[in-house]
Protein backbone atom coordinates (compact mmCIF):
# COMPACT_ATOMS: atom_id res chain seq x y z
CA UNK A 1 0.00 0.00 0.00
CA UNK A 2 3.02 2.44 0.78
CA UNK A 3 4.18 1.48 -2.86
CA UNK A 4 0.78 2.49 -4.22
CA UNK A 5 0.52 5.72 -2.34
CA UNK A 6 4.42 6.86 -2.44
CA UNK A 7 4.99 7.57 -5.68
CA UNK A 8 2.10 9.57 -6.82
CA UNK A 9 2.40 11.65 -3.73
CA UNK A 10 6.16 12.16 -4.54
CA UNK A 11 5.29 13.23 -8.07
CA UNK A 12 2.69 15.16 -7.00
CA UNK A 13 4.90 17.49 -4.65
CA UNK A 14 7.82 17.63 -6.82
CA UNK A 15 5.08 19.15 -9.27
CA UNK A 16 3.91 21.64 -6.36
CA UNK A 17 7.55 22.54 -5.99
CA UNK A 18 8.31 23.50 -9.27
CA UNK A 19 5.15 25.40 -10.03
CA UNK A 20 5.96 27.28 -6.56
CA UNK A 21 9.75 27.89 -8.35
CA UNK A 22 8.57 29.17 -11.39
CA UNK A 23 5.72 31.63 -10.02
CA UNK A 24 8.30 32.59 -7.64
CA UNK A 25 11.15 33.38 -10.34
CA UNK A 26 8.75 34.95 -12.80
CA UNK A 27 8.04 37.84 -10.73
CA UNK A 28 10.01 41.09 -11.48
CA UNK A 29 13.10 41.98 -9.41
CA UNK A 30 12.06 45.73 -7.42
CA UNK A 31 14.70 47.69 -8.93
CA UNK A 32 17.82 48.41 -6.72
CA UNK A 33 18.61 51.44 -5.61
CA UNK A 34 21.16 53.43 -6.88
CA UNK A 35 24.33 53.89 -4.78
CA UNK A 36 24.31 57.27 -5.73
CA UNK A 37 21.60 59.60 -6.35
CA UNK A 38 21.87 61.44 -9.24
CA UNK A 39 21.62 65.16 -9.30
CA UNK A 40 18.27 67.15 -10.15
CA UNK A 41 18.42 69.88 -12.81
CA UNK A 42 17.72 73.47 -11.51
CA UNK A 43 16.75 74.42 -15.24
CA UNK A 44 13.51 73.74 -16.88
CA UNK A 45 15.17 73.58 -20.25
CA UNK A 46 18.93 72.42 -19.95
CA UNK A 47 21.46 70.98 -21.28
CA UNK A 48 23.85 68.67 -19.54
CA UNK A 49 27.48 67.99 -20.11
CA UNK A 50 29.85 65.90 -18.13
CA UNK A 51 33.04 68.61 -17.19
CA UNK A 52 37.06 68.29 -15.75
CA UNK A 53 37.57 70.65 -13.32
CA UNK A 54 41.04 72.71 -13.79
CA UNK A 55 42.95 75.38 -13.28
CA UNK A 56 42.02 78.84 -14.47
CA UNK A 57 45.27 78.89 -16.11
CA UNK A 58 44.43 75.63 -17.60
CA UNK A 59 46.95 72.72 -16.29
CA UNK A 60 50.45 73.62 -17.02
CA UNK A 61 53.37 71.46 -17.76
CA UNK A 62 56.59 72.27 -16.36
CA UNK A 63 59.67 71.02 -18.18
CA UNK A 64 63.19 72.00 -18.77
CA UNK A 65 64.62 73.90 -22.03
CA UNK A 66 67.80 71.53 -21.69
CA UNK A 67 68.17 67.99 -20.06
CA UNK A 68 70.28 67.31 -17.06
CA UNK A 69 70.49 65.66 -13.75
CA UNK A 70 68.12 67.23 -11.28
CA UNK A 71 69.94 69.26 -8.63
CA UNK A 72 67.36 70.32 -5.74
CA UNK A 73 63.55 70.57 -6.06
CA UNK A 74 62.11 73.06 -4.21
CA UNK A 75 58.47 73.05 -4.13
CA UNK A 76 56.43 69.99 -2.96
CA UNK A 77 53.00 69.11 -4.07
CA UNK A 78 50.52 71.72 -3.03
CA UNK A 79 52.65 74.58 -2.07
CA UNK A 80 51.66 77.99 -3.55
CA UNK A 81 53.85 79.76 -5.53
CA UNK A 82 54.63 83.10 -7.05
CA UNK A 83 56.18 84.10 -10.80
CA UNK A 84 59.76 83.39 -10.46
CA UNK A 85 59.71 81.00 -7.69
CA UNK A 86 62.54 78.50 -7.88
CA UNK A 87 60.70 75.37 -8.99
CA UNK A 88 63.73 72.95 -9.17
CA UNK A 89 67.72 73.40 -10.63
CA UNK A 90 69.61 71.21 -12.80
CA UNK A 91 73.42 70.71 -12.28
CA UNK A 92 75.04 73.63 -13.51
CA UNK A 93 78.86 72.70 -11.84
CA UNK A 94 80.25 72.43 -15.22
CA UNK A 95 78.67 75.69 -16.45
CA UNK A 96 80.01 77.50 -12.98
CA UNK A 97 83.19 76.37 -13.67
CA UNK A 98 83.14 78.01 -16.99
CA UNK A 99 81.43 81.21 -15.46
CA UNK A 100 85.00 81.61 -13.22
CA UNK A 101 87.38 81.87 -16.49
CA UNK A 102 84.95 83.90 -18.48
CA UNK A 103 84.85 86.49 -15.11
CA UNK A 104 88.75 86.06 -15.33
CA UNK A 105 88.99 87.09 -18.85
CA UNK A 106 86.38 90.28 -18.20
CA UNK A 107 88.51 91.24 -15.46
CA UNK A 108 92.02 91.16 -17.19
CA UNK A 109 90.24 92.91 -20.63
CA UNK A 110 89.02 95.90 -17.58
CA UNK A 111 92.17 96.54 -16.33
CA UNK A 112 93.66 96.44 -19.71
CA UNK A 113 91.31 99.26 -20.44
CA UNK A 114 92.07 101.01 -17.93
CA UNK A 115 96.44 100.82 -18.31
CA UNK A 116 95.50 102.64 -21.63
CA UNK A 117 93.22 105.15 -20.71
CA UNK A 118 95.08 105.95 -17.81
CA UNK A 119 98.21 106.64 -19.75
CA UNK A 120 100.60 108.52 -19.39
CA UNK A 121 101.30 107.55 -15.76
CA UNK A 122 102.82 110.53 -14.06
CA UNK A 123 106.09 109.05 -12.96
CA UNK A 124 106.82 108.08 -16.81
CA UNK A 125 106.91 111.75 -17.72
CA UNK A 126 110.15 112.83 -15.48
CA UNK A 127 112.70 110.29 -17.20
CA UNK A 128 111.05 111.34 -20.55
CA UNK A 129 112.04 115.09 -20.06
CA UNK A 130 115.38 114.42 -18.73
CA UNK A 131 116.27 112.84 -21.60
CA UNK A 132 115.05 115.31 -23.48
CA UNK A 133 117.44 117.90 -21.57
CA UNK A 134 120.39 115.45 -21.45
CA UNK A 135 119.75 115.29 -25.64
CA UNK A 136 119.51 119.09 -25.95
CA UNK A 137 123.09 119.32 -23.40
CA UNK A 138 124.87 117.28 -25.56
CA UNK A 139 123.47 118.84 -28.66
CA UNK A 140 124.88 122.21 -27.13
CA UNK A 141 128.59 120.76 -26.19
CA UNK A 142 129.01 119.27 -29.41
CA UNK A 143 127.99 122.68 -31.40
CA UNK A 144 130.24 124.20 -28.99
CA UNK A 145 133.32 122.00 -29.93
CA UNK A 146 132.18 123.00 -33.05
CA UNK A 147 132.26 126.75 -32.83
CA UNK A 148 135.43 126.73 -31.10
CA UNK A 149 137.30 124.80 -33.87
CA UNK A 150 136.06 127.16 -36.25
CA UNK A 151 137.06 130.21 -34.76
CA UNK A 152 141.12 128.79 -35.13
CA UNK A 153 142.46 130.66 -37.52
CA UNK A 154 145.80 128.52 -38.46
CA UNK A 155 144.75 125.34 -40.40
CA UNK A 156 147.85 123.64 -38.77
CA UNK A 157 146.00 123.73 -35.81
CA UNK A 158 143.07 121.40 -37.10
CA UNK A 159 142.36 118.59 -38.78
CA UNK A 160 139.30 118.44 -41.52
CA UNK A 161 139.23 115.25 -40.86
CA UNK A 162 138.37 116.32 -37.01
CA UNK A 163 136.40 119.30 -38.30
CA UNK A 164 133.77 116.74 -40.16
CA UNK A 165 133.52 114.15 -37.40
CA UNK A 166 132.89 117.40 -34.83
CA UNK A 167 129.90 118.42 -37.45
CA UNK A 168 128.67 114.65 -37.88
CA UNK A 169 128.29 114.53 -34.25
CA UNK A 170 126.25 117.44 -34.09
CA UNK A 171 124.17 115.99 -36.38
CA UNK A 172 123.52 112.70 -34.61
CA UNK A 173 122.87 114.83 -31.16
CA UNK A 174 120.25 116.57 -33.08
CA UNK A 175 118.35 113.04 -34.55
CA UNK A 176 118.83 112.26 -30.61
CA UNK A 177 116.97 114.93 -29.49
CA UNK A 178 114.30 115.19 -31.83
CA UNK A 179 113.87 111.36 -31.15
CA UNK A 180 113.51 112.10 -27.58
CA UNK A 181 111.24 115.38 -27.97
CA UNK A 182 109.32 113.15 -29.86
CA UNK A 183 108.83 110.12 -27.35
CA UNK A 184 108.24 112.80 -24.46
CA UNK A 185 105.32 113.99 -26.99
CA UNK A 186 104.02 110.63 -27.98
CA UNK A 187 104.23 109.68 -23.65
CA UNK A 188 101.93 112.95 -23.01
CA UNK A 189 99.38 112.27 -25.65
CA UNK A 190 98.51 109.20 -23.96
CA UNK A 191 97.56 105.96 -25.11
CA UNK A 192 96.07 105.66 -29.20
CA UNK A 193 92.61 106.18 -29.65
CA UNK A 194 91.92 103.13 -31.99
CA UNK A 195 93.67 101.25 -28.86
CA UNK A 196 91.33 102.16 -26.58
CA UNK A 197 88.72 101.10 -29.16
CA UNK A 198 90.07 97.63 -29.32
CA UNK A 199 90.65 97.02 -25.70
CA UNK A 200 86.96 98.84 -25.15
CA UNK A 201 85.84 96.14 -28.08
CA UNK A 202 87.44 93.47 -26.04
CA UNK A 203 85.82 94.38 -23.08
CA UNK A 204 82.27 94.11 -24.12
CA UNK A 205 83.51 90.75 -25.85
CA UNK A 206 84.23 89.57 -22.27
CA UNK A 207 81.17 90.85 -20.90
CA UNK A 208 78.69 89.26 -23.41
CA UNK A 209 80.56 85.78 -22.49
CA UNK A 210 80.13 85.99 -19.02
CA UNK A 211 76.47 86.73 -19.62
CA UNK A 212 75.96 83.94 -22.12
CA UNK A 213 76.98 81.46 -19.37
CA UNK A 214 75.11 83.26 -16.80
CA UNK A 215 72.12 83.03 -18.97
CA UNK A 216 72.91 79.10 -19.83
CA UNK A 217 72.98 78.61 -16.13
CA UNK A 218 69.86 80.60 -15.43
CA UNK A 219 68.23 78.34 -18.00
CA UNK A 220 69.16 75.31 -15.14
CA UNK A 221 66.98 77.48 -12.80
CA UNK A 222 62.90 76.05 -13.67
CA UNK A 223 60.93 78.75 -12.23
CA UNK A 224 57.03 79.19 -11.90
CA UNK A 225 55.65 81.62 -14.88
CA UNK A 226 52.37 82.42 -13.11
CA UNK A 227 51.14 82.58 -9.41
CA UNK A 228 49.36 79.31 -8.56
CA UNK A 229 49.70 75.94 -6.76
CA UNK A 230 51.88 72.97 -7.33
CA UNK A 231 49.82 70.07 -8.58
CA UNK A 232 52.17 67.09 -9.44
CA UNK A 233 55.59 67.15 -8.58
CA UNK A 234 57.17 64.02 -10.69
CA UNK A 235 60.81 64.71 -10.49
CA UNK A 236 63.43 64.12 -7.62
CA UNK A 237 66.84 65.12 -7.16
CA UNK A 238 69.45 62.54 -8.85
CA UNK A 239 67.06 62.01 -11.62
CA UNK A 240 67.64 62.82 -15.04
CA UNK A 241 64.90 65.27 -16.50
CA UNK A 242 64.43 64.93 -20.43
CA UNK A 243 64.16 68.02 -22.26
CA UNK A 244 60.91 68.95 -24.18
CA UNK A 245 56.95 68.25 -24.10
CA UNK A 246 56.73 64.49 -21.56
CA UNK A 247 53.91 62.02 -21.35
CA UNK A 248 53.56 62.75 -17.39
CA UNK A 249 55.15 66.85 -16.86
CA UNK A 250 58.13 66.57 -14.16
CA UNK A 251 55.84 69.55 -12.41
CA UNK A 252 51.62 70.58 -13.07
CA UNK A 253 51.17 73.78 -12.18
CA UNK A 254 47.83 75.71 -12.06
CA UNK A 255 46.56 78.84 -10.90
CA UNK A 256 43.04 77.22 -8.45
CA UNK A 257 41.61 80.92 -7.84
CA UNK A 258 39.00 80.73 -9.47
CA UNK A 259 38.95 77.19 -10.75
CA UNK A 260 37.05 76.46 -14.06
CA UNK A 261 35.24 73.71 -15.14
CA UNK A 262 35.38 72.32 -18.93
CA UNK A 263 32.22 70.80 -20.11
CA UNK A 264 31.88 68.48 -23.36
CA UNK A 265 28.80 69.41 -24.62
CA UNK A 266 27.43 67.14 -27.55
CA UNK A 267 27.76 68.71 -30.77
CA UNK A 268 24.56 67.92 -31.41
CA UNK A 269 22.95 69.84 -28.32
CA UNK A 270 26.00 72.91 -28.90
CA UNK A 271 23.63 75.20 -31.03
CA UNK A 272 21.08 75.25 -27.62
CA UNK A 273 24.33 76.88 -25.71
CA UNK A 274 24.12 80.28 -25.64
CA UNK A 275 27.37 82.64 -24.56
CA UNK A 276 26.78 83.64 -20.61
CA UNK A 277 24.39 80.72 -20.39
CA UNK A 278 23.65 80.17 -16.36
CA UNK A 279 24.73 76.58 -15.24
CA UNK A 280 25.41 74.50 -12.38
CA UNK A 281 27.70 71.64 -11.41
CA UNK A 282 27.67 69.04 -9.28
CA UNK A 283 30.58 66.79 -8.00
CA UNK A 284 30.30 63.85 -9.05
CA UNK A 285 29.68 61.16 -6.14
CA UNK A 286 28.05 64.01 -4.28
CA UNK A 287 25.37 65.37 -5.19
CA UNK A 288 24.64 67.56 -2.25
CA UNK A 289 28.68 69.48 -3.56
CA UNK A 290 27.12 71.95 -6.19
CA UNK A 291 27.73 75.21 -7.01
CA UNK A 292 26.43 77.80 -8.88
CA UNK A 293 28.92 78.15 -12.40
CA UNK A 294 30.07 81.45 -14.55
CA UNK A 295 30.32 81.58 -17.97
CA UNK A 296 33.82 81.69 -19.06
CA UNK A 297 34.28 81.11 -22.72
CA UNK A 298 33.68 78.80 -25.65
CA UNK A 299 36.76 76.65 -27.40
CA UNK A 300 35.64 77.46 -31.36
CA UNK A 301 36.77 74.61 -32.11
CA UNK A 302 34.56 71.55 -32.13
CA UNK A 303 36.89 67.70 -30.82
CA UNK A 304 36.92 64.20 -30.16
CA UNK A 305 35.56 63.33 -27.29
CA UNK A 306 38.17 62.67 -24.86
CA UNK A 307 37.19 62.00 -21.68
CA UNK A 308 34.96 59.04 -21.65
CA UNK A 309 32.26 58.28 -19.04
CA UNK A 310 32.11 54.60 -19.28
CA UNK A 311 28.95 54.25 -20.33
CA UNK A 312 28.00 50.73 -22.34
CA UNK A 313 26.03 53.13 -24.77
CA UNK A 314 28.70 55.39 -25.42
CA UNK A 315 29.47 56.91 -28.69
CA UNK A 316 33.51 56.49 -29.33
CA UNK A 317 33.22 58.70 -32.35
CA UNK A 318 31.23 61.68 -30.21
CA UNK A 319 32.75 65.15 -31.18
CA UNK A 320 31.83 67.55 -28.44
CA UNK A 321 32.00 71.29 -28.21
CA UNK A 322 34.04 72.20 -25.11
CA UNK A 323 32.14 75.15 -22.71
CA UNK A 324 34.37 76.48 -19.78
CA UNK A 325 32.45 77.80 -17.00
CA UNK A 326 34.50 79.33 -13.61
CA UNK A 327 33.26 78.77 -9.74
CA UNK A 328 34.85 79.85 -6.58
CA UNK A 329 36.27 76.87 -4.79
CA UNK A 330 36.28 78.32 -1.22
CA UNK A 331 34.37 75.62 1.22
CA UNK A 332 34.07 73.15 -1.82
CA UNK A 333 36.17 69.89 -1.08
CA UNK A 334 36.69 69.81 -4.83
CA UNK A 335 40.60 69.14 -6.29
CA UNK A 336 41.94 70.09 -10.23
CA UNK A 337 40.88 66.83 -12.26
CA UNK A 338 37.21 65.86 -10.17
CA UNK A 339 34.84 65.29 -13.04
CA UNK A 340 31.19 67.90 -12.62
CA UNK A 341 27.97 66.75 -14.09
CA UNK A 342 26.62 70.48 -14.85
CA UNK A 343 23.01 71.75 -15.90
CA UNK A 344 23.23 74.41 -18.54
CA UNK A 345 20.18 76.66 -19.00
CA UNK A 346 19.32 77.04 -22.67
CA UNK A 347 16.82 79.30 -24.26
CA UNK A 348 13.08 78.26 -23.93
CA UNK A 349 12.67 77.76 -27.70
CA UNK A 350 15.30 75.38 -28.06
CA UNK A 351 13.35 72.43 -26.74
CA UNK A 352 14.14 69.98 -29.43
CA UNK A 353 14.54 66.59 -28.14
CA UNK A 354 18.12 65.33 -28.31
CA UNK A 355 18.43 61.53 -28.24
CA UNK A 356 22.24 61.82 -27.15
CA UNK A 357 23.72 63.55 -23.92
CA UNK A 358 27.63 64.07 -23.46
CA UNK A 359 27.48 60.94 -21.96
CA UNK A 360 26.05 58.91 -25.04
CA UNK A 361 22.33 58.07 -22.94
CA UNK A 362 18.94 59.39 -23.99
CA UNK A 363 19.13 61.36 -20.54
CA UNK A 364 16.12 63.89 -19.59
CA UNK A 365 19.29 66.45 -19.03
CA UNK A 366 18.98 66.95 -23.01
CA UNK A 367 15.42 66.51 -23.32
CA UNK A 368 12.92 69.49 -22.60
CA UNK A 369 9.29 68.84 -21.54
CA UNK A 370 6.88 68.50 -23.81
Amino acid sequence: MIRTFLIPLLAIAGMLFGIVVVIRSSQPKPPSAPVVQPPVSPFTVRVAGSGIIEASSENIAIGTPIGGTVDKVDVRVGDRVKPGDVLFTLDSRDLRAQLAVREAELAAAQESLKRLQSMPRPEEIPPAEARVEAAKATLEDLQNQVAIMERVQDPRARSEEEMSRRRFAVLVAKGRLDEAAAALSLLKAGAWGPEIQIAKAQVVAAEANVKQVQTEIDRRIIRAPIAGRVLQVKVRPGEFASAGALATPLILLGAVEPLHVRVDVDENDAWRVKAGAKAHGYLRGNRDIQTPLQFVRFEPYVVPKKSLTGDSSERVDTRVLQVLFSFDPKDLPVFVGQQMDVYIEAPADSDKPSVHSTRGEASPATESPK
